[in-house]
């Protein structure tokens, strides 16, 4: 197919897709939730300060029904809004995702102004010619790191407008960028060794030592990098060899267009100047920063955002744009990202519904229920399918971890399997859902940001799935009989 085929003097025309939009897609999930509440019985265990957690977990055996709280035309209405932050008492939801987006945004309109990051893509282009490939499982092992160690997930919808013109410049295509830092991310949070969001917080919630299980759960990343890392990288060596073969095809013009800016050519005469140079040294930086925080400084969205901002102001006066040049790239920045932050919020729209539903701890005591009294491998296998289906409603790992590990842990002391067991398969579960969960932010919103449609994206997944979920089945079971 060749590049130039079906040429339109808007690329947005030529990046529409039949399937329907992450905003359809999310709200129709709203509905279907709402309409679950009134199906579901409502139920709740009673809750219990645990000092180890940090916040209230479910007793075991506590479960009871309590009156019904359907959720209606109205509350699917606010829903949106409730994602953002609590109607009524004025609690943040998501509005410090969403506005940590728009810092972004405006960040990477002012880097755009300055003209650096096109110079330094066709630059680095340059230089990495004939070994291209090899940034794939370099930048996905990066990725991987920040999961296992710190649950890396919200803060990589940063690295997209950076990698993903930087593997369609080498020749691959978008799904490339988004499937290097989603899927090298997701494997890692998958793998989590010493994550405190996943592993940290379900093993405390589970009375024991975070490092129990630990041999298993490397051998779950090593395993499941390699595969993610040499699934990703054939893919990316058909596309560049033929270019009909990628799953976006149909938008290949357009993404290149979007993303190189109609600069795809000349990259022997790429020059950065010396502002540009102190300009994408100052981006790095930002960056660099940014990963600090949060590992080590306890740094959340807030405090990353005024970064962005004032990473922004610096780049701006260094390059000289002016007052009014660096206010207007800024805000035309995060006009790109606005689609983004409303995503954030509809993606967690879906979770207020069925909070205040009361409908997720009857499902967490139908699960409860299912595992009594079977054997070891029926027992660790049927636990990490409830906690497959329970984090496509609680995608958060610190969340769904607090929710089921108190009242499903335990139960592994009657079927003869060990705890830390359960903690691995409550993350290899959440982790792979997490690769494509339409209510988790960090999928639709990478998915967003990349141009590419849900239904591409898992047209390209969906076989690494099937693959990542035979490898945890084999590891979890192995791991019964050790």
């Amino acid at each position: 197919m060749s590049e130039d085929q079906n040429p339109s003097e808007n690329p947005e025309n030529d990046l529409a897709s039949r399937f329907p939009t992450a905003y359809t897609i999310l709200f129709c999930l709203i509905v279907l939730i709402a309409a679950l509440t009134w199906i579901v019985p409502a139920g709740q265990y009673e809750r219990a300060m645990n000092e180890e957690v940090g916040r209230e977990v479910a007793v075991p055996g506590t479960y009871q029904t309590v009156d019904p709280n359907p959720q209606g035309f109205v509350d699917v209405m606010l829903a949106p809004t409730a994602g953002f932050y609590d109607p009524d008492s004025y609690v943040a939801n998501a509005i410090d995702v969403a506005l940590f987006v728009l810092f972004l945004g405006g960040f990477l309109g002012v880097m755009n102004a300055t003209g650096a990051i096109d110079t330094g893509i066709r630059s680095a282009m340059r230089h990495l010619e004939g070994h291209e490939i090899w940034m794939i499982p370099i930048l996905m092992t990066l990725f991987a790191i920040g999961g296992t160690t710190y649950g890396m997930a919200e803060e990589t919808l940063a690295f997209y407008a950076i990698l993903i013109p930087v593997m369609i410049a080498a020749g691959y295509d978008a799904v490339t960028g988004v499937a290097i830092i989603l899927i090298g991310a997701g494997i890692g949070v998958l793998g989590s060794t010493i994550n405190p969001f996943a592993t940290v917080i379900a093993a405390n919630a589970a009375h024991i030592p975070f490092t129990d299980g630990i041999v298993l759960r490397f051998v779950i990343l090593i395993g499941g990098l390699i595969i993610c890392a040499a699934y990703v990288m054939r893919y990316a060596h058909r596309v560049r060899q033929d270019n009909s073969r990628s799953v976006v095809a149909k938008q290949w013009a357009a993404h290149r267009k979007l993303f190189l800016r109609g600069h795809e050519e000349g990259f022997e005469h790429a020059t950065l100047t010396s502002t540009q140079i102190i300009a994408l040294i100052i981006f790095v930086l930002t960056f660099a920063v940014m990963i600090w925080g949060v590992s080590s400084q306890g740094w959340w969205m807030a405090r990353m955002g005024a970064l962005f901002f004032g990473a922004a102001i610096v780049i701006g006066l260094i390059a000289r744009l002016g007052e009014k040049k660096l206010t207007a790239s800024f805000v035309d920045g995060a006009r790109d990202l606005l689609g983004v932050a409303l995503v954030v919020g509809l993606a967690r729209g879906i979770v207020v519904i069925m909070d205040q539903g009361m409908i997720a701890d009857t499902i967490l005591h139908s699960a409860e229920t299912s595992l009594g009294g079977l054997p070891e491998l029926a027992f660790i296998n049927l636990m990490f399918w409830i906690e497959v289906g329970m984090s496509f409603f609680v995608p958060s790992s610190s969340g769904l971890a607090v929710l089921s590990m108190p009242i499903l842990a335990p139960l592994a002391d009657f079927a003869n399997v060990g705890r830390d067991l359960v903690v691995t398969a409550f993350q290899s579960a959440n982790g792979l859902v997490n690769l494509i969960n339409p209510t988790f932010a960090v999928v639709v919103g990478g998915l967003a940001i990349g141009r590419v449609s849900y239904d591409r994206w898992i047209a390209f997944i969906w076989p690494l799935l099937l693959i990542l979920t035979v490898f945890i089945s084999l590891a979890i079971s192995i791991g019964t009989f050790l």
